[in-house]
């Protein structure tokens, strides 16, 4: 059986960076940059107050209170054109131009109007309250690397950087395709010998919170030419996702179709726990990766290859899903050949460390403890029995992206 390490890296080596495609910038939420988002403009485009109050020159207050004469007003919108000179001021409001020769801003609270007489309480000091011009981000700058996947905060600074349009990479297509007799949908009558197909569901939410387009196909029976048909449709999309039925046992039809559709079997077995009957094939620019059919086997292996995979074709690094330490909660008998991801209890200790619990039951079948879980502690294969106050390695799932 291949490790885990070994066959995340088969699967990502299998796929190519997908083409860009031009958005609009109110549809770039989510999706990852694929050319570089380059400013059109500077911004603040001059030198701006940052206060309601007035402008000034601080050579002419060099001691408070001192008195200027009001010119005139620079309001958001608008600008005073003339040069401000010695012993003049300007009323100016929150994001007003600097008139030409004014270097300093007085708030409005720090001054007494007369008419056109303007009594200066604190003396003002040079740049005090100015919005320098380029402060936020000047023309031709770059702010997102390529390969970046867009949060709301980005796609705010680059509407402000004039970028009506921004180049993403295409959306995978993902179709998703679960096989059995025993498989009814949510909502379907179920009769005594089925059960309710959740991993589909869960799969194409997946793939769509990782930056996927998903096609979620009916239930195919266990019907060998229906399934070899289900898997050429799904053969058109840029990965195919088959749930269930990847073994060699005479009810798991999977793996027969795909070798009549001329697929190349690379693995079917992965040395984890959950998630053993794991496949991955391929031909010419098609590519399946076959998931356990019970649920939490199909979203751990999700998390461990689905989503490197979908990060590849966008143009990231697809890595494994990272870990981090955590002492143990309790204490664990050695590990067999397989490596392990235990879903666990993660809290916070008070003095800021995190300690990693173990659900007492790990039946693949158990989506109850998967939902109430908010950690997997991965233990190696071969690990040896760890006491309590160990540290050892998690995933921190509460902390993942796309709505793990």
């Amino acid at each position: 059986m291949l490790s885990v390490r070994d066959a995340h890296a088969r699967v990502i080596a299998a796929f190519e960076v997908l083409p860009a495609e031009m958005v609009s910038i109110a549809d770039a939420a989510g999706r990852v940059l694929a050319v570089p988002a380059t400013a059109r403009l500077t911004q603040p485009p001059a030198d701006l107050s940052a206060m309601d109050g007035y402008a000034v020159r601080a050579a002419d207050v060099p001691s408070a209170p001192g008195t200027l004469t009001l010119v005139g007003q620079a309001p958001a919108g608008g600008s005073y054109d003339q040069v401000l000179k010695a012993g003049e001021t300007v009323r100016i409001f929150t994001g007003g131009p600097l008139p030409q020769g004014a270097d300093a801003i007085v708030i409005q609270e720090d001054t007494k109007a007369d008419g056109a007489q303007i009594t200066i309480l604190e003396a003002p000091r040079p740049d005090r309250h100015i919005r320098k011009a380029g402060l936020d981000f000047k023309a031709g700058d770059q702010r997102f690397q390529v390969g970046r996947t867009l949060s709301t905060r980005d796609v705010a600074l680059a509407a402000a950087m004039n970028l009506p349009w921004l180049s993403v990479h295409r959306k995978p297509r993902v179709a998703i395709l679960s096989t059995g007799d025993e498989l009814v949908m949510p909502g379907e009558p179920v009769g005594r010998n089925q059960i309710v197909s959740s991993s589909g569901i869960a799969v194409a939410a997946l793939v769509r919170g990782w930056g996927g387009d998903p096609t979620l196909f009916d239930i195919a029976r266990d019907d060998a030419k229906l399934i070899e048909n289900r898997i050429a449709a799904g053969a058109q999309h840029d990965l195919l996702i088959t749930l269930g039925g990847a073994s060699v046992g005479d009810h798991d039809l999977v793996q027969a179709a795909l070798k009549a559709q001329g697929f190349s079997m690379d693995f079917w077995r992965i040395a984890m726990r959950p998630g053993k009957p794991l496949m991955f094939a391929a031909r010419d620019r098609a590519r399946v990766l076959g998931l356990p059919g019970n649920p939490v086997s199909t979203m751990v292996c999700a998390l461990l290859f689905l989503k490197p995979a979908i990060e590849r074709m966008l143009g990231q690094p697809g890595d494994l899903i990272a870990t981090q330490p955590a002492r143990l909660a309790v204490d664990l008998k050695q590990n067999d050949q397989r490596e392990d991801y235990v879903r666990s209890t993660l809290t916070r200790a008070a003095d800021g460390g995190l300690t990693v619990d173990p659900h007492p039951v790990q039946d693949s079948s158990m989506l109850s403890v998967l939902a109430s879980s908010n950690a997997l502690l991965v233990r190696p294969a071969h690990d040896p029995a760890r006491t309590k106050g160990e540290t050892v390695q998690i995933v921190d799932l509460a902390n993942l992206s796309g709505g793990y």
